[in-house]
């Protein structure tokens, strides 16, 4: 089984990923890990601030690994930001029937509510080390991905943990 995390930004697409791996004892892949590494390496002239582009980038490696991995059998959480709305399209139902698709997102009410709560998490599980989000850029990110991936969001609307526990007990 592969468990593809996507979503918007401080939603917790790590945390999520964490606590799968206690659950399942799945390796997990961080997308903003191979990011990292191949900006750092000079593999890229992309900057972490490349989103789109690095969607167009990373998604076709990535694309190829989950169906390494399910060719050979292999469990694998794979988490990060970068995952084409349409991603579905490159994979036949072969592929499809072994792969968890999640995707987070917050609502609007739930980011003006909880501003102060998703800023002090920010670093719970990977440090920042520059983030220079507002309100407003949250909102903008999470309408982004409520738009791009529709009724496969798990939307965050009131509790947070409740939702994460949700997606844990699917």
């Amino acid at each position: 089984m592969i468990i593809l995390i996507t979503g918007a930004t401080h939603t917790g697409k790590t945390f999520l990923a964490k606590k799968l791996i206690g659950k399942y004892n799945y390796p997990c892949m961080s997308i903003d890990h191979l990011k990292m590494g191949l900006i750092r390496s000079g593999m890229t002239d992309l900057t972490p601030m490349d989103d789109d582009k690095l969607t167009d980038y990373l998604w076709p490696v990535v694309r190829e690994m989950i169906k390494t991995a399910i060719e050979n059998g292999q469990d694998m959480i794979i988490e990060g930001c970068y995952v084409p709305h349409n991603w579905q399209q490159d994979f036949d139902d072969q592929y499809q029937s072994s792969i968890r698709f999640i995707c987070l997102a917050f609502s609007d009410d739930y980011i003006e509510k909880h501003f102060d709560d998703i800023k002090d998490k920010e670093s719970v599980v990977e440090k920042r080390l520059y983030d220079d989000c507002t309100m407003e850029s949250i909102k903008a990110d999470n309408q982004t991905f409520r738009q791009r991936f529709g009724q496969a969001v798990t939307l965050i609307e009131d509790d947070y943990e409740q939702a994460i526990d949700s997606v844990l007990n699917d």
